[in-house]
């Protein structure tokens, strides 16, 4: 069963209408109406890691609202063929207003002066070089869009298409929450878009060079995230965003 939505002193007074307005809606039309020329949720940004499944998300985007603010946070350990595809796919889409944002070199030196936190505390080093410079990146935004679906993992798999960021105080969307494989596969085909390079090798989730390995069969998609940890999220998505309850 779908999550419905809740009372809670967290979210918007309207959260309920707006969730309900939604709910229904296909891809496209909830796209159109997150972008509608009157804005109901404000700034909404676009938050794209241009992984192996990022060119369906981006595609409709630019579909719907070319201009709208396409967030990439550069960690400084990108696969050089994650660079390559995005310069590939914004120039492919037409994608007008994409913003890469970084760790600043201060606070590099400050608190990974040797580069190698990932090594030590790859949780630490996500929060450094992904959740304080998201956070910094959507302080203009009134709400954001992922790319998370359900099928990606255990961990993954209630989120909802509409929800709300306590945490950030932010609207937080995952339109193709209900996705899966064929579903992004069929698309990408249709619509003739070029697929990351690493994806015939088997990455199957593609995030910083040093902690992504290739998915054996059988696997979860995410599986070749941070592979020797025990750790399964970057923590730009945390369980507690999450305020809905089983219907």
């Amino acid at each position: 069963m779908q999550p419905s939505p809740v009372t809670n002193h967290y979210l918007p007074v309207d959260f309920n209408r707006q969730y309900h307005a939604l709910a229904g809606l296909a891809t496209e039309e909830f796209l159109s109406w997150v972008y509608a020329p009157h804005k109901p949720f404000g700034e909404v940004g676009v938050v794209t890691s241009f992984g192996a499944e990022s060119a369906v998300m981006l595609h409709l985007i630019a579909e719907v609202a070319p201009d709208a603010p396409v967030i990439f946070i550069d960690t400084g350990f990108h696969f050089d063929e994650t660079l390559a595809y995005r310069d590939e796919l914004v120039s492919h889409l037409g994608l007008v207003n994409v913003r890469t944002v970084g760790l600043d070199p201060l606070s590099e030196k400050r608190s990974d002066p040797a580069r190698d936190l990932h090594l030590k505390d790859p949780d630490a080093c996500c929060q450094l070089r992904k959740v304080k410079v998201l956070d910094h990146a959507l302080r203009g935004c009134d709400g954001w869009i992922s790319g998370q679906k359900r099928y990606q993992s255990h961990e993954r798999s209630t989120i909802d298409r509409v929800e709300w960021d306590s945490a950030r105080g932010k609207w937080k969307f995952n339109p193709l929450a209900d996705w899966n494989t064929a579903d992004l596969l069929t698309y990408q085909t249709q619509h003739e878009m070029p697929a990351h390079p690493l994806a015939s090798a088997g990455y199957l989730s593609v995030g910083c060079s040093p902690c992504t390995t290739p998915v054996k069969a059988g696997e979860e998609p995410r599986a070749g995230r941070w592979r020797q940890h025990e750790k399964l999220e970057c923590g730009l998505h945390r369980p507690a965003d999450v305020i809905v309850a089983a219907g």
